[in-house]
């Protein structure tokens, strides 16, 4: 049966309660209605609520009535069922079968009923077991009743777990309900407030938690990568890294690009890398203008909304441990030359000067002088037959671990979560690590009816000390040099060219960052208006960091040390009225007010040193440095609002949502520091209608919006500033001096703003087996903030203005669907799909008045074209020997280089006339598939996660032997290259890349396309069998066995494709195989 619509009956027959008992006198006529409308038009007329144990009756039964009296309405709407009905008051109660003997002995029963988080539960079905005899909980989840001195109550309410409870000795009783996750009407956070998903206006996605708790992700980040369509999140390859963020693709250029994040209700500036993914129980995405306006400035961008766990309602405090151990290593292995494979190198780069034999250039010549190619630092190693393998010594064993304990708990009054937790990863790199140590207290209580308080506080110690070695620079030396002398001394710098990378594995190194964030709320229910509540919130975070460091090698082996502390500190007040209440039994209404004020300020200090005569005390002791210098840097920023919102539905089917937000911020000049941000959203669930009349279709809702988000510029761009800096005064036998001056002008910078509509289907079929969120959004953002170039004249180059329009659009779709149930076997598949794409339409105007918008080609921005479009030369091929002989190549060119396409047939290649358009960074398409099957206590998950470029999208630069100067001929013979490029030689003609060692005058970058497809997340569980584990005091214990970034299907060549990383100089993307357990006391 439909649950949802199970909770609007049993909501809407509340509505009916004060009606009169008396009114029997009615007049229905409906024909092949469901029993469910039939029903809901007879308690609109009469006024009478139907009371029922969830399963006693089919509602989607079709019946016809044709009735004067309630009673004859009633046994026709329920004829041919196997239930009776009783009209007890202003109740009409259904029991299935025939009705037991009541016992003459009366007792009368209050209580009430709520929920774990001691909300109280309206229209909660309360029977005495046995009979019809019931009633419904009121708005404060109370009830009375009247029952058999023997008798029992059973507890029901849709989307819960039916409870029996035993009357108490004093005939009261308290009941709580836990969530039945079947059947639950998911209840999402849309910002200073929660909504159920069915009443939602705007676009709001959940994402999936549970599915990947035990996956090996040290950053909460990594939990919601392919979760929900239109969340995009980039890829981690350092350890203790935090991935990019992205919602709806990008809509501007210059502004911030960052998703706003919302930590229990409260705006967060720490880390991702800080937040305990344990300690999360959910994530909510407002991907919409409308329900994103609510936060109005820096929600353009998104908005995530964090919620941590708090206690659950159970007989004992429960105790919850987690341990995790994965071992890590590159999805993918790219190999620097070995000697052999080096020296062959060197002889490719001489082809024509002797190294190979003509005329067809494919054979060694063997009278070639090697040696004397070969960079003079190698030499040596050449004749002794060195082979080092810089990567495999700068390199470590690379694993993921994390151990958790938790204990939670609730009662009447109060609910606590406390938590602590330690995490440690080893990343690719020698002293590339990662250590994290957290506690978290989640605490509220019930000091009176009408007063509540709590806290909701954590702390988050990470410490990444160690200084790596330059990987870069490791995969660049060549295998003929070697980091030690004879003697097993580190050597500064084997090719007298790169520094040793290895000298850093000498320094002393501390870098560590904390955070402290605390949450204090108060809550009062105001006595003397029912409905409303007050809520104050302060919170605060405060993130201190060091960096500590000291190396005897640095700044020319003279020594160098530093000492950098910095810290920020911010807090928010948020004071939040709200009222709930329902009007005339139909109409429902919710209001919100919130008025706040956040303010953040950063301190930065360091204290540094050069030429030390002995580095023994490190960086504790700076003043030994012949050379010290010290610093300092500070700001503040300030941000006030207000905010408005009304949610309202009628009987369920119409639901109405706007919200005005005010916005202040003091980065803006004084004509400019306030914005207006509105929305407006309506939805219409056609599926409650009388006249709808499809039996597959569980639920149907339209859903369209409007909304306003504003975008923050830098914190003091609008101000004429200062910076000063150490110059000569004129003059014979001056010297220097500290000079002030001013660095940039003042500016009349507006409000970046987005204003966007949002259309939405949501679709319930096969009694909720398949559902179905199609949404399409389009937004336009102007006033673009943009540095625009002035003449330097003025004494400056740049000054912050508003500039243009940028056009953003997509789809999104989301499918969730019961493929199979039989007996203990499920089979649940996910599929998420969304499509973006951004255009500027405006940017400088007709500034050469030639009729059309300008281009900013210097920047890469083209009216009409996306933000990220690829503007570069069209490489057709490489230059070949007969090529040359034919006369083809241009000047600056040569055999074994590119060939590049010459737009204007003048026979040279130029900037201005042979570049074009290639395509877009930006992807075509996402999409993401879930699969979960169960079957009995084990359970497979997969998530295969994908990105998609279609014709020319998803560009990435694939310049593999450019990097770090490599294009150069005497670089080329001195440094090292991967063995994965493939690049020219006669013998090779229609190689991928030019011939490394020739430097044409004009060198493109090499554009691929990044699309791939990956299995991002396997996990296989086990879950103990309960019964069992209670013999031994065990409330739950599961093992499992995960996979992460186990295969990658692309045609991408290098390390990763949505890092954009190729065949360069990087770090890799790892993938991971990993244990855990989860145990519950």
């Amino acid at each position: 049966m439909n649950y949802r619509k199970k909770a609007m009956l049993m909501a809407g027959a509340l509505l009916c309660l004060n009606l009169s008992i008396y009114s029997q006198s009615i007049s229905l006529k409906m024909n092949n209605v469901s029993v469910k409308k039939a029903m809901t038009e007879l308690q609109t007329k009469s006024g009478y609520s139907f009371v029922y144990i969830a399963g006693d009756l089919d509602t989607n039964r079709t019946v016809s009535v044709d009735a004067g009296e309630l009673k004859d309405a009633v046994a026709q709407i329920l004829k041919g069922q196997n239930v009776s009905y009783e009209i007890q008051g202003k109740n009409i109660v259904i029991k299935r079968g025939s009705q037991q003997v009541a016992s003459t002995k009366k007792r009368k029963i209050t209580g009430t009923v709520k929920d774990v988080n001691g909300e109280p539960i309206i229209g909660a079905t309360v029977v005495e077991k046995g009979t019809t005899n019931g009633t419904i909980t009121d708005l404060e989840g109370n009830f009375t009743l009247t029952i058999n001195e023997e008798g029992s109550l059973l507890v029901s309410y849709v989307g819960y777990t039916s409870q029996e409870c035993p009357v108490t000795f004093d005939g009261k009783i308290k009941v709580v309900l836990k969530e039945d996750s079947k059947t639950l009407d998911e209840v999402v956070v849309v910002g200073y407030g929660t909504q159920r998903k069915s009443d939602l206006t705007g676009s709001v996605g959940r994402v999936n938690m549970e599915d990947l708790r035990n996956a090996p992700n040290a950053s909460l980040t990594q939990f919601l990568q392919g979760t929900t369509p239109g969340l995009n999140i980039g890829q981690v390859n350092t350890a203790g890294g935090a991935a990019n963020i992205q919602v709806r693709g990008q809509s501007t250029i210059n502004g911030s690009q960052d998703v706003l994040i919302v930590l229990d209700g409260i705006i967060y500036n720490g880390t991702m890398a800080s937040i305990n993914p344990s300690d999360i129980a959910s994530v909510d995405v407002l991907k919409d203008a409308s329900s994103k306006a609510i936060y109005g400035a820096s929600a353009a961008n998104g908005v995530l909304l964090i919620t941590s766990k708090r206690g659950k309602h159970n007989q004992k405090p429960v105790i919850n441990f987690t341990a995790s151990f994965a071992s890590q290593s590159p999805t993918v292995k790219l190999h620097p030359f070995n000697r052999e494979q080096k020296i062959k190198s060197i002889y490719d780069y001489y082809w024509d000067q002797g190294a190979y034999l003509g005329p067809d250039y494919t054979e060694i010549n063997p009278d070639f002088d090697i040696r004397s190619k070969i960079d003079p630092t190698q030499t040596a190693g050449y004749d002794n037959g060195t082979d080092y393998n810089w990567v495999d010594n700068a390199t470590q064993d690379s694993y993921y671990m994390d151990y958790q304990v938790s204990v939670s708990n609730a009662t009447e009054k109060t609910n606590f979560y406390i938590s602590g937790g330690y995490t440690k990863q080893n990343g690719y790199v020698v002293n590339d690590n990662f250590n994290r140590k957290n506690a978290r207290v989640n605490l509220e209580t019930q000091i009176f009816d009408w007063l509540k308080i709590g806290t909701q506080t954590f702390g988050s110690f990470m410490d990444y000390s160690g200084a790596s070695p330059d990987l870069r620079v490791v995969y660049m030396y060549s295998p003929l040099n070697s980091p030690y002398d004879e003697n097993g001394a580190l050597v500064y710098s084997p090719n007298a060219s790169l520094t040793n990378p290895f000298v850093s594995l000498d320094a002393e190194d501390m870098q560590q960052s904390s955070m402290l964030s605390a949450l204090v709320y108060t809550s009062i229910d105001l006595p003397f208006l029912k409905g409303f509540n007050y809520r104050v919130n302060w919170g605060n975070n405060y993130k201190w960091e060091k960096h500590f460091y000291a190396n005897k090698w640095d700044s020319n082996q003279s020594g160098y040390a530093y000492k950098n502390n910095s810290s920020t500190y911010d807090y928010t007040i948020d004071h939040i009225l709200s009222y709930k209440t329902k009007l005339a039994n139909e109409h429902a209404l919710d209001l919100t007010a919130v008025f706040g004020l956040r303010s953040q300020r950063y301190e930065y200090t360091t204290a540094n040193g050069e030429q030390y005569s002995d580095l023994v005390l490190g960086y504790n002791s700076l003043e030994q440095a012949v050379i010290p210098k010290i610093g300092s840097d500070a700001w503040k920023e300030q941000y006030l609002y207000q905010m408005g919102r009304i949610n309202y539905n009628y009987k369920y089917k119409y639901f109405f949502t706007a919200t005005l937000r005010r916005d202040g911020f003091s980065g803006f000049s004084p004509e400019n520091k306030f914005a207006l941000f509105p929305s407006f959203a309506a939805a219409w669930t056609i599926s409650n209608e009388e006249f709808f009349k499809v039996p597959l279709i569980n639920n149907l809702k339209l859903k369209v919006s409007y909304g306003e988000n504003g975008n923050l510029t830098s914190r003091y761009s609008t101000m004429a500033r200062m910076d000063s800096s150490r110059s000569y005064i004129f003059g014979d036998g001056s010297t220097t001096s500290n000079v002030q001056y001013v660095s940039s002008m003042a500016s009349d910078l507006r409000w970046e703003t987005t204003k966007g509509m949002n259309y939405g289907l949501d679709l319930s079929l096969l009694n909720n087996r398949i559902n179905v969120s199609i949404e399409y959004y389009n937004t336009k953002t102007n006033n673009l903030l943009w540095n625009v170039n002035i003449p330097t004249i003025t004494g400056f180059s740049t000054i912050p203005s508003n500039i243009g329009e940028i056009n953003n659009k997509g789809v999104e779709l989301m499918v969730d669907a019961d493929v199979l149930r039989i007996g203990d076997f499920k089979w649940n598949l996910g599929f998420n799909f969304s499509k973006n794409k951004n255009k500027i339409t405006k940017l400088l105007g007709d500034t050469d008045n030639d009729g059309k918008e300008d281009d900013l080609i210097a920047s890469g921005l083209f009216v009409g074209e996306s933000i990220n479009t690829v503007y570069d030369y069209n490489i057709l091929g490489i230059w070949g020997i007969e090529d040359e002989k034919a006369g083809l190549i241009p000047d600056g060119s040569y055999i074994g280089c590119e060939k590049i396409e010459d737009l204007n047939n003048d026979g040279k290649i130029d900037a201005e006339h042979d570049r074009k358009i290639l395509g877009s960074k930006d992807p075509a398409y996402r999409f993401s598939i879930t699969n979960r099957f169960t079957y009995k206590n084990w359970s497979l998950y997969a998530l295969i996660n994908s990105i998609q470029g279609g014709k020319n999208g998803y560009l990435g630069s694939n310049n593999a032997v450019s990097d770090l100067g490599n294009n150069s001929g005497d670089n080329m013979i001195r440094n090292n290259l991967f063995a994965e490029i493939d690049y020219w030689t006669p013998s090779n003609p229609d190689a991928e890349y030019r011939i490394p060692v020739k430097v044409p005058s004009v060198t493109p970058s090499y554009w691929k396309d990044r699309s791939f497809v990956r299995l991002q997340d396997l996990c296989l569980s086990y879950n103990f069998d309960k019964k069992l584990l209670s013999k031994i005091g065990i409330q739950a214990l599961s093992l499992s066995l995960s996979g992460k970034n186990l295969l990658t299907i692309t045609k991408w060549k290098g390390w990763d494709p949505e890092t954009g990383d190729g065949l360069i100089f990087a770090y890799p993307v790892m993938k991971s195989y990993s244990i855990g357990l989860n145990l519950t006391f």
